[in-house]
């Protein structure tokens, strides 16, 4: 019996956050941005030649790594950032 085309997209959507060499996939993002970020982004995007996905992955994990570098992993900042319970 043929899927319906929310059946399809479902499917597809299960794939895609289970794909990858380490089976962490990915993850869906929906959001609305001002137009001011939104053009910023796609300035940014377009001067390192890489699409806008790229260009905001790119800006998140370095914000991240900038951050994580400073942190020691036995302290509470550590916990509290990574949201863990001591």
């Amino acid at each position: 019996m043929a899927q319906t085309t929310a059946e399809r997209q479902a499917a597809y959507r299960a794939r895609r956050a289970t794909a990858g060499n380490d089976g962490n996939g990915e993850r869906r993002l929906d959001m609305w941005m001002t137009t001011e970020a939104d053009l910023a982004l796609a300035r940014l995007a377009r001067r390192y030649s890489v699409t806008r996905r790229e260009m905001l992955e790119r800006l998140v994990v370095r914000a991240d790594a900038a951050i994580v570098r400073r942190l020691d992993p036995d302290s509470a900042q550590w916990d509290a950032y990574f949201g863990a319970h001591r």
